[in-house]
């Protein structure tokens, strides 16, 4: 497999011979007023920034040339923009995490939406969705459901994206079930000024290496929107000082690795 961050939660996977766009945020830098209240969000770090507060390390067309399949863990304008919904072909075929995404994709003018289930398979590659929790306590009535999803082939190593979510006993229990071999968190500890982490932080992480030590973890959605608090040389540093820097992979944007 090939995972490409474009910026974000955005990746492009090569999977056993196809090609996976995974929560496209593609607009330009500043496009987007930050997050917060005039989003329907609590008020947040950097609220005089705009988001994307970084663009697009490559171009959208190189981006969206020859997928064959979108997934959309949730709809937060952070994982499914409005410039997607412009630029993707409208026949592409998306996965969404329930129905109540999928009629929102359809809305926006879709015609081939497929909600995940625990065994979906698209081009003979198994799909299993998984839970998780966007955040703890009371944040989670205002940030709603979110999934992640598993990638498996005869030919490929087992694949967890983790989507938006802390550590919990849903991304144990996927680790536990699905045995990943290569592990995708969201990892920016992204934070609104009152309820706590809504993605990985540090101590998430680490949690999620003692889960599964021997897995090549990937820590993406980092310093591209508002509400980020851990930067990436923090948790470098971090993964460094537990001796664990081989396992613990943070990307820049439009980096690659080959599994």
């Amino acid at each position: 497999m090939d995972i490409k961050l474009i910026r974000q939660a955005t990746l492009v996977l090569q999977y056993a011979d196809k090609k996976f766009l995974i929560d496209p945020m593609l607009a330009d830098k500043g496009a987007y007023p930050p997050l917060g209240p005039g989003i329907g969000f609590p008020d947040a770090p950097r609220q005089d920034q705009n988001n994307p507060l970084v663009g697009l390390p490559t171009p959208i067309e190189s981006i969206i040339q020859d997928i064959d399949a979108v997934i959309v863990t949730h709809t937060h304008p952070d994982h499914w923009d409005d410039v997607a919904k412009e630029v993707l072909p409208k026949e592409i075929k998306i996965f969404s995490q329930n129905d109540e995404d999928a009629s929102e994709i359809r809305i926006a003018g879709f015609k081939d939406v497929e909600v995940l289930k625990e065994d979906t398979v698209f081009e003979g590659i198994q799909l299993s969705k998984t839970k998780g929790e966007h955040g703890r306590g009371e944040i989670l009535k205002v940030l709603g459901i979110v999934s992640g999803v598993v990638f498996k082939h005869a030919n490929e190593k087992t694949l967890y994206i983790a989507g938006d979510t802390v550590w919990n006993k849903y991304v144990q229990e996927a680790i536990e079930t699905h045995a990943p071999e290569i592990i995708v968190v969201n990892g920016g500890d992204n934070q609104f000024l009152e309820g706590g982490s809504i993605v990985m932080g540090k101590d998430d992480i680490y949690e999620v290496h003692k889960a599964a030590p021997n897995a090549k973890i990937i820590s993406v959605h980092m310093e591209a929107v508002n509400h980020w608090t851990l930067s990436r040389e923090e948790l470098k540093s971090f993964v460094n000082e537990k001796g664990i820097s081989s396992n613990v992979l943070v990307p820049d944007d439009g980096e690659a690795y080959s599994f």
